[in-house]
């Protein structure tokens, strides 16, 4: 498979521009939740089914509101349903806008990797008779190894 390149810039205009429209969707999304991860491991997640039988719940709660006491802030309960049914085509949005943009570091960081590594082989042909010798060397650090180091064998 051969690699792939691109060759990618950005404006000025174009920078300022994405920067003031990353600035107000920070500042639109200011009230979303940062979390550590282990506390997020230990929430309770709603998946496919989970949805299907809160959404059923919630709607039978909502026709029957004689039976629900006060204290169980159904009302609230429906407002995240409603954020949720709002925040899920933007996040689509944004995942895959971020999935381009991570392909798209990938490819460039490769372009750029591909062409350092063909002038590196560059020099190391002719750079020996233009004083780069210590320099190609300087480089070539990059591809030094290390000694393997054994594993500690299992008991």
């Amino acid at each position: 498979m051969s690699q792939a390149t691109l060759s990618l810039s950005f404006t000025d205009a174009q920078a300022t521009a994405i920067d003031a429209a990353l600035t107000e969707l920070e500042a639109q999304f200011a009230a979303l939740v940062a979390m550590p991860a282990g506390e997020r491991r230990r929430l309770m997640k709603m998946g496919d089914k989970s949805e299907a039988f809160c959404r059923q719940t919630l709607s039978l709660l909502d026709q029957n509101r004689q039976l629900v006491p006060q204290s169980m802030g159904l009302t609230d309960v429906q407002q995240s349903l409603d954020a949720l049914d709002w925040m899920r085509p933007r996040m689509q949005r944004l995942i895959r806008l971020g999935e381009r943009l991570s392909n798209t570091d990938t490819v460039v960081g490769a372009t750029i990797m591909q062409a350092s590594l063909q002038g590196y082989a560059l020099l190391k042909v002719t750079g020996r008779h233009q004083g780069l010798e210590g320099l190609r060397e300087t480089l070539g650090a990059r591809f030094s190894r290390r000694p393997k180091v054994p594993e500690a064998k299992a008991a």
